[in-house]
């Protein structure tokens, strides 16, 4: 009978993992935008987040439950307090900004990559803003960010991005999944 209901009687779908992510990354970067993109939300009236905002993204195999914090110079200093209870970590960065602005973001994700909270947690760094002509490759940050080095035994994924491509921002995002449900199949260490 069991099986006969299962076939004739569609029920709920089964929950979706849910999963709570921090976002960060300087003013101007792109997170307001992609997230507000990933949850079919209108573009307009977008402004900067001051604070923090927190979004729940649908996709088909779960559901990430973002926390947004705001990039500017007076609430960095605030960001690691936002960090506990995350399971991963979005960073999205302006591949087409200042050398200035590129080092901040530098040094931040650097913080971010060694910080105790967030240190074991798989990372999605977005280079975001590709389609502006000034944009840098991703080539190009891996080796200006240290990438290689600093992140060596983390599990990190570097994607090029823009509100014109979501479908490659939807992949990234896959990616980030993939690399969450991996954590969940992982035996805990006593």
């Amino acid at each position: 009978m069991k099986c006969f209901r299962a076939l004739c009687c569609k029920g709920p779908p089964p929950p979706r993992p849910e999963y709570d992510l921090v976002c960060i990354g300087l003013t101007g970067s792109g997170k307001t935008s992609l997230l507000s993109q990933l949850c079919s939300e209108s573009p307009e009236n977008i402004v900067s987040t001051t604070g923090f905002s927190i979004k729940a993204v649908p996709f088909q195999n779960a559901i990430l439950n973002v926390k947004e914090l705001g990039g500017a110079d007076n609430i960095r200093k605030y960001w690691s307090r936002y960090y506990q209870g995350s399971q991963g970590v979005i960073f999205v960065l302006d591949s087409a900004s200042s050398e200035d602005d590129l080092e901040t973001a530098r040094n931040e994700l650097h913080s971010a990559l060694q910080h105790p909270q967030l240190c074991t947690l798989p990372f999605l760094i977005l280079a975001n803003h590709q389609d502006k002509p000034a944009a840098r490759s991703v080539q190009e940050i891996k080796k200006y960010f240290e990438l290689e080095p600093l992140a060596r035994g983390k599990r990190w994924i570097l994607k090029p991005c823009s509100l014109d491509d979501m479908e490659a921002v939807k992949d990234s995002f896959s990616l980030l999944i993939n690399l969450l449900e991996e954590r969940d199949f992982e035996p805990s260490r006593m």
